[in-house]
């Protein structure tokens, strides 16, 4: 079984940037895709962004497009989120997750059956 760890949340301001990462153990993540999700406050958790094993693709919700970027270093165990321009609306629990594939699945759920999810990290975007 592979452990998440998320890391690096926190508050910071309209328009900043905050740099997250999933910290994984048990066991090698190369092979799994991987992937954010967020919960807001009274909202349902929702996908962010998703990489599938290889970083040969990536795929993201359309809320975010443009402004995040997923990322991964196998080597080192370890799933990034960069978050650039951020909003207001970007406040939530953001989890990562690894998927049973090491392929991204369709457009509507690209990582299909998760087997593992983080504890969660808190970004919160305030002036």
């Amino acid at each position: 079984q592979v452990k998440l760890v998320e890391s690096g949340g926190g508050l910071v301001q309209p328009g900043g940037s905050l740099r997250l990462s999933c910290g994984a153990s048990g066991r090698p993540i190369d092979r799994y895709a991987m992937g954010w999700f967020r919960q807001g406050p009274g909202q349902e958790r929702e996908f962010v962004a998703a990489i599938n094993w290889a970083s040969k693709m990536t795929t993201y919700a359309n809320s975010v497009k443009g402004r995040f970027s997923i990322s991964r270093d196998n080597a080192a165990n370890t799933l990034f989120l960069q978050m650039n321009s951020l909003k207001p609306e970007d406040s939530a629990i953001y989890y990562c997750a690894a998927s049973s594939s090491a392929w991204l699945n369709s457009e509507v759920d690209p990582l299909g059956d998760i087997i593992s999810w983080g504890q969660g990290t808190q970004v919160t975007v305030s002036s």
